[in-house]
This record gives structure tokens, C-alpha cells and sequence, in this order.
């Protein structure tokens, strides 16, 4: 049984009280992020239709090839990077960016650093 103040919970009480004023339009979809031990994920996702429009991880074949261990910020620029892209490429250029409770640094932060530096913006 976990424990009631583990990381995680903190992490989750954070993401619920993030999440009450962060929602996806479909002019301007959410970027959610998951970060595990061996690998972070990425979602364009429009809550309005509860749609996910792109989506981008370390466990897609582009990036395993490029960097083989995804649990750190050189796959998590990538992620951003690729994310960017397709979402370029669906005609997606600004979305609200959803951290999903995790502190913004380390890997969340060169995720969205990629994904700003190919065109996105939040």
C-alpha cells in the first residue's frame, strides 16, 4: 500500500488542482505529458470532442532508433521535437501545455524547449 505523502500523490494532487483550469479547445488542443522511469509521452489532445490529435513517446521507432534508453533529456527534446512536427504538419501551431503535475525541469522541461524550438507555441 503506498504511502499517503509519496511523490506520486503529491505529483497527483498537483495535476488535479493544475487540471481544474487547464482545458483543450480545438483551437487550442492540450499538450499532456507522462514521464516514467524509462520513458516520457506526449499528447495533443482536444478535450471538447476527447480527441487525441498527436501523440509523440520514446517507444516510437524514429526515437529508439536515435537514442536507445528514453529516461533521459536528449530522448525528451525528440519527443518534443517529433510532437512538434506532427502537430505542425496537422495544422495545430499553438496549444496550452499541460505538465501533468511534474515539476517543470529536468525532462519536462527539454520536452517543451524541443517542441518550442520547431515551431510550437504555449
Amino acid at each position: 500500500m503506498a504511502k499517503k505523502n509519496s511523490r506520486n500523490d503529491k505529483r497527483l494532487v498537483r495535476h488535479v488542482r493544475v487540471r481544474k483550469d487547464l482545458f483543450g479547445t480545438p483551437e487550442r488542443p492540450r499538450l499532456c505529458v507522462y514521464r516514467s522511469h524509462a520513458n516520457i509521452f506526449a499528447q495533443i489532445i482536444d478535450d471538447v470532442n476527447g480527441n487525441t490529435l498527436v501523440s509523440a513517446s520514446t517507444l516510437d521507432k524514429d526515437i529508439k532508433e536515435k537514442v536507445p534508453y528514453g529516461g533521459n533529456k536528449e530522448a525528451s527534446k525528440l519527443v518534443g521535437e517529433s510532437l512538434a512536427k506532427r502537430a505542425l504538419d496537422k495544422g495545430i501551431n499553438t496549444v496550452c501545455f499541460d505538465r501533468g503535475g511534474f515539476l517543470y525541469h529536468g525532462r519536462i522541461k527539454e520536452l517543451a524547449e524541443g517542441a518550442r524550438s520547431v515551431g510550437l507555441k504555449f
